[in-house]
């Protein structure tokens, strides 16, 4: 059986976030400990990239691997979460969205503290990857071919106009995406996608589709201790089930009625 990689998805790391995230937000003092629980768990943080290198075949990852993922480009991110990370030696990775990080940008996010782009580079310095996460944060699965085209390459190239190098990788709102999502991907330049599939990936994981286990608020570090045990989820890849096929296509047809919708 292939190594399970376990890669968590955190979202703010705030005390007091606006209500619309607030289900998928950490507070600090939570976020420290579940960081303390990779420390003791013997686990080694790595960042996407590392990651890519592995299921490409190009290099092996340590022994018992871990990724931490961020999404979406909240305040906090740049600063007293990207400390604690530096402080404890664990490099990340964050997926920015990039209509909610450019002054005057558009996206379908509600309002809430965002980091500016700016901070991307203060990221990468602190040992936090960027990789992109669309323009909007629409339902990528939902939109036409142009628009979704648009979403994944001015994505990339607003961050690596920032940044001065390649981002090579992609993180789908929501974890929306389906086959013709993936092949877009792939061919608007990203080497890896991150979903989320509510499970532990693993070093025979899809490029385009890695599993991830979103942290809410409500969990526990015992449950976080399990997941970095390689417990308490299934374990991918797998093919999608019939209820998330049957959700993709409601999805599209509401779509197709109202325009594109938060992936949220």
């Amino acid at each position: 059986m292939s190594p399970v990689v376990p890669v968590l998805l955190y979202h703010a790391v705030m005390d007091d976030p606006p209500a619309w995230i607030a289900e998928f937000t950490v507070t600090p003092k939570a976020f420290a400990a579940h960081l303390d629980a990779v420390a003791d768990s013997g686990r080694t943080p790595v960042t996407i990239s590392a990651f890519a290198d592995r299921l490409a075949g190009r290099a092996p990852l340590p022994p018992r691997p871990v990724l931490l993922t961020f999404d979406d480009g909240f305040a906090d991110l740049p600063g007293p979460t990207a400390d604690l990370l530096a402080a404890r030696g664990m490099p990340a990775t964050a997926y920015l969205t990039t209509g909610a990080v450019v002054p005057g940008g558009r996206s379908l996010l509600p309002p809430a503290p965002m980091m500016t782009l700016d901070g991307a580079a203060r990221l990468e310095q602190a040992g936090v990857e960027v990789g992109s996460h669309t323009v909007t944060h629409a339902q990528l699965d939902t939109l036409t071919a142009p628009r979704l085209r648009a979403e994944l390459l001015d994505s990339k190239a607003a961050l690596e106009d920032a940044l001065g190098h390649p981002v090579p990788h992609l993180a789908y709102p929501h974890g929306y995406n389906s086959p013709r999502v993936r092949a877009a991907a792939a061919r608007a330049g990203y080497e890896t996608a991150t979903a989320v599939r509510h499970a532990l990936s693993s070093e025979r994981d899809e490029r385009h589709r890695i599993a991830r286990l979103i942290v809410r608020r409500g969990h526990t570090v015992a449950e976080v201790r399990a997941w970095l045990a390689g417990d308490g989820a299934r374990v991918a890849p797998y093919r999608d089930g019939p209820r998330t096929v049957a959700w993709r296509w409601y999805r599209r047809g509401r779509a197709a009625l109202r325009g594109p919708e938060f992936a949220g």
